[in-house]
């Protein structure tokens, strides 16, 4: 069996979902189970009206603009309606009722933007079956994709023994919503953004698939962003390991979480492109030749240095502990970590949110707090990279000119890290892909 998920995209207009049809038909032997994102922008008017709905201003221009979208797509591929009236009448009560009580919590902001799956799911679903193949649209919770909040919003491995028997139930081609889930009282609730890779790579785990396919717009992984380098090279196979970096260091290309459930099972991801579908994209695998190398450029914006500093520090037993306990209790991730005999360097995501704002107060109790905003963290990627012939030279050379402010370098066989001025990114993206690729 094989999973193919296609993305926002790919799905952003009838168009589009008529070549995503034609992509499925071509599989068809190999049993593919389908995964959808949301119709392309939906999500952020689902965000936005679930935001009016409590202001109570624009929601009811909002919703008819949603709905609208969803008809007319639906009617350029000439099916009936009635395929989405339901859930039509769903979201529209949600937002009545909102707009009313004036009350937002996380779970109803989730049920607003699962509507946008729900959609989508139900129309492809529909023009795959107007072409003469039997197919049918389920919610990722009908075949078991519920999450326990408190183990971070994964989906346990005892769950794949039901989702695989709910999936082997039905004949037809399933079309399944990416991103949401419902959590274990029944209510539902989302993966996080960009989560509908991580309910495919669910679902592949599950069924023992052959293996995962995520289509976007882009012809696999890249040696770096095609936004700031002009002719970076597609690598055609990545490790897990590799592509974990590569996620989990700022690529939106994949979800970090995406490649978990596929390394548990060995089953090889493939990234490809919805517009260019003869190209055969990247494969993650571990069935590669491992090589040492470098494998990409990647970033990641929006970063927040907090330096803490004190004389205390010096020959002081749990001080560390007691600075991570507090980004623990605040909920917030750490990405770099750099030390000295008094001062502790610490990147977090920028969130304008209570709780870093609390971190921040509780640091102040144990030392001088100096923060630095609008920072990125620029990271080599690469395997077995402590055999890459004078990789830290070859990174300094190319940054000559570039104030590098923070530097996590480690006997790490999977990169290198440091972090910039937002506004020195493109600059330093370019020499360092010129330095390794010459280009």
């Amino acid at each position: 069996m094989l999973v193919m998920k296609f993305g926002g995209s790919s799905l952003a207009n009838a168009e589009r979902i008529k070549n995503v049809a034609e992509i499925i038909k071509k599989n068809i032997n190999r049993k593919p189970v389908i995964v959808v994102s949301a119709i392309g922008g939906v999500t952020d008017l689902l965000i936005e009206l679930s935001k009016e709905a409590v202001i109570g201003t624009k929601q009811k221009a909002l919703l008819n603009e949603i709905i609208y979208k969803h008809y007319e797509i639906i009617t350029l591929l000439k099916l009936n309606k009635d395929i989405i009236d339901k859930e039509v009448k769903l979201l529209s009560d949600l937002t009545y009722g909102v707009s009313l009580l004036k009350e937002m919590n996380q779970g109803i902001a989730d049920n607003f933007v699962s509507f946008g799956e729900r959609f989508s799911a139900r129309i492809v679903a529909s023009y795959i079956k107007s072409l003469g193949i039997d197919s049918e649209a389920k919610d990722a919770f009908d075949i078991g994709i519920i999450i326990n909040k408190e183990s971070k919003f994964e989906v346990s491995k005892d769950k794949y023994p039901e989702i695989k028997e709910r999936i082997s139930n039905i004949n037809s081609i399933l079309v399944i919503t990416g991103f949401i889930a419902k959590d274990t009282k029944g209510k539902i609730t989302t993966l996080g953004r960009g989560g509908s890779d991580y309910t495919a790579t669910i679902i592949g785990a599950a069924i023992n698939a052959e293996e995962v396919q995520i289509w976007t717009d882009v012809d696999g992984i890249m040696t770096a962003d095609p936004k700031l380098v002009k002719n970076p090279k597609k690598l055609d196979s990545v490790s897990f390991e590799e592509a974990s970096e590569i996620a989990s260091l700022g690529a939106k290309i994949l979800h970090p979480k995406t490649i978990f459930p596929a390394i548990e099972k060995n089953i090889p991801v493939r990234i490809l492109n919805t517009f260019n579908p003869q190209n055969l994209g990247t494969v993650v695998s571990n069935n590669i030749i491992k090589k040492s190398r470098i494998s990409s450029i990647t970033y990641k914006k929006n970063i927040k240095v907090i330096n803490i500093s004190t004389p205390r520090m010096l020959e002081a037993k749990g001080f560390l502990r007691r600075i991570f306990e507090i980004f623990d209790i605040n909920n917030i991730s750490v990405d770099m970590v750099s030390t000295s005999e008094i001062n502790v360097s610490v990147t977090v995501d920028n969130l304008k949110n209570q709780r870093i704002d609390k971190a921040e107060s509780d640091l102040k109790e144990i030392g001088k707090i100096d923060i630095k905003e609008n920072r990125t963290i620029i990271s080599v990627v690469g395997n077995d990279m402590i055999h890459v012939p004078n990789v830290m030279g070859i990174i300094f050379s190319a940054l000559t000119d570039i104030d590098v402010e923070m530097i996590s370098s480690s006997m790490s066989e999977i990169n290198q890290s440091f972090v910039i001025k937002e506004e020195q990114l493109g600059e330093a993206v370019k020499k360092l892909h010129t330095a390794f690729f010459g280009v």
